[in-house]
């Protein structure tokens, strides 16, 4: 009798240590792991959520890049990652076109478990100042005409100004040539200069160019118009289903307890409606989400893997 008390004993404490500890997270710095390299607007974005996340969650929070191949290489290494809160990935766009992108991939959506989306990054379409078009309308019209003869500039393949350009050429049904570049900045050196006649940028550097009058800036990418360009109509006015911009989503391995996910959401949602970060965002383009959501950024995730579907198999993307 006194054995199977005992026994009792030591599985309630066994259960209370196991409590206690569960109820102690995080113990120790979590890392956010971003697929790009450092100093690009993905890193940027990630360390200043990282500073305010962090302080949120009442831990240290590190930003570890692991670039490569498209951001494969850092979502492989999160989706064999301890499910134990400590590993977070910063995922983009990319996580839903990769699938389509390379029928290879070593991962699916089944081995993350989603905590919430934190931000919508705009993109904007402008054009050589030398294009004879000064508005949408325009250059939807210019479009119809020429399309086959103009061409428009990335800043590589399936980067965000890609998926933007090959969603016009989608929904438009045009037939402009697709012209990658490495990295943004040639890209838009090889517009300013007239070598290519589009392109759909990030809108912080779109906008900054167009106040440059280096460019002309036609429109932008979100359904609605842009708080920053008030006068400057959204594609979707006149191209109804256009909306293309990228995307910062958190997620954890699976079987991430899922207390420990409402840890991590709960701290998101209160540093992405913190002043200071909310400020750094603006002045980064970026568009926070208020009320981060597992099961809604699941949906998410899923709808824009069928958006960008059909949209990659069209273009020059897919790998095989």
């Amino acid at each position: 009798m006194k054995s199977l008390t005992k026994r009792i004993i030591a599985a309630l404490s066994l259960g209370v240590v196991s409590f206690a500890a569960h109820a102690a997270y995080p113990e120790k710095p979590v890392r956010l792991v971003v697929p790009y390299a450092a100093g690009g607007p993905t890193d940027t974005f990630a360390r200043a959520l990282a500073d305010v996340w962090g302080k949120k969650l009442g831990t240290t929070m590190i930003v570890e890049n692991k670039a490569g191949a498209g951001t494969i290489v850092g979502t492989e290494f999160v989706s064999k990652a301890a499910p134990d809160g400590y590993t977070v990935l910063m995922s983009t766009v990319a996580h839903a076109v990769n699938p389509t992108l390379n029928s290879k991939l070593s991962y699916s959506n089944d081995d993350f478990a989603p905590v919430g989306l934190a931000a919508r990054a705009p993109l904007a379409l402008v054009v050589n100042n030398d294009l004879p078009v000064k508005n949408l309308p325009e250059f939807l019209e210019y479009m119809k005409q020429n399309s086959e003869k103009t061409d428009y500039s990335s800043a590589g393949i399936a980067s965000a100004p890609h998926l933007g350009g090959a969603l016009l050429n989608h929904v438009g049904k045009f037939k402009a040539r697709h012209i990658p570049y490495k990295g943004s900045a040639p890209a838009m050196a090889d517009l300013i200069g007239g070598h290519v006649q589009f392109m759909v940028d990030s809108a912080p550097t779109a906008l900054a160019q167009a106040r440059a009058k280096t460019v002309r800036l036609i429109a932008t990418s979100m359904t609605e118009r842009l708080p920053q360009t008030p006068d400057i109509p959204a594609i979707a006015e006149a191209l109804p289903g256009y909306e293309a911009y990228t995307w910062n989503a958190m997620q954890v391995p699976a079987k991430t307890d899922k207390d420990v996910i409402e840890t991590l959401r709960a701290s998101l949602q209160a540093a992405l409606n913190d002043e200071g970060l909310m400020q750094k965002a603006d002045q980064m383009g970026l568009l926070l989400e208020s009320k981060p959501d597992p099961q809604a950024l699941k949906a998410f995730i899923a709808a824009e893997q069928e958006k960008w579907r059909d949209v990659v198999k069209a273009s020059d993307m897919a790998t095989n």
